[in-house]
């Protein structure tokens, strides 16, 4: 049987070059978007292309009150087209940018960032655990800047910095059902990630190339293909882990 992966926020960025890759690999995927159904249509599109399953879903990991909803309708598309009642792989991926200094944050930006980053993955997670299979994975995203500070990014960075946590209990509380749970960390990417500013902004893009060793930012592809690889069987017995994937920024 083919594995198959929940992506939230993969109609672009880290989360599309996640979905390619896994299907690359084999696997099928149920991917999740906000506002993007057109760009999420076409990531469905190069899936099925590659001679893979895909289904893309409506999803605000912001608004908690949806998830029991969506779990619903997720069960109905496993059976629907799967014939199953269980998925692999849930890669708790959507996210946005929000960048101000402590003294200036808002706490209306700062819930945003609290709901979609900390409480969406906590009860989103929480929601489907019923649904995902035992000895399957968990992956959630976090950021290099949980290790190295920028300015502006205390919030963003606080709340990935307690999914990092969140991580260890998951590993610790879901063992018995042989699911491994990892954040994964990326450096600075160029993606549409907070208004596309690493990748358009040519003094932030050069910023961050300066901290790194390997001389440059990343891509997406430099994500997508590392989170489809810690899905494998290879990766089984890394668990409960941070693994940040940046070329060495801030070393």
């Amino acid at each position: 049987m083919h594995t198959l992966s929940l992506i939230t926020g993969a109609s672009r960025g880290l989360g599309r070059a996640t979905a390619l890759s896994i299907a690359r690999h084999g696997g099928d995927v149920i991917l999740t978007y906000r506002q993007g159904q057109a760009e999420a249509a076409e990531v469905v599109a190069q899936i099925q292309a590659l001679g893979r399953k895909a289904v893309a879903l409506p999803l605000d990991v912001g608004q908690a009150g949806t998830f029991a909803a969506f779990a619903t309708q997720l069960a109905q598309v496993l059976q629907q087209t799967w014939g199953r009642d269980r998925f692999d792989h849930l890669v708790n991926n959507a996210g946005h940018g929000d960048v101000a200094p402590i003294s200036s944050m808002s706490e209306t930006a700062f819930d945003a960032l609290v709901d979609v980053h900390f409480k969406g993955v906590f009860f989103l997670t929480q929601q489907l655990l019923p649904l995902i299979a035992d000895g399957g994975r968990i992956i959630n995203l976090s950021t290099g800047l949980t290790r190295v500070s920028a300015e502006g990014w205390s919030a963003y960075a606080a709340v990935k910095g307690a999914v990092e946590v969140l991580t260890v209990y998951m590993a610790k509380e879901l063992g018995s059902r042989g699911i491994t749970v990892n954040a994964v960390a990326p450096g600075a990417i160029e993606t549409d990630f907070f208004g596309g500013a690493v990748r358009d902004t040519p003094a932030f893009n050069a910023f961050f190339a300066g901290m790194t060793a390997l001389g440059r930012v990343g891509v997406a592809e430099d994500i997508g293909p590392m989170i489809a690889s810690l899905l494998s069987s290879d990766n089984r017995w890394v668990n409960a882990q941070r693994i940040e994937v940046s070329g060495g920024q801030g070393i």
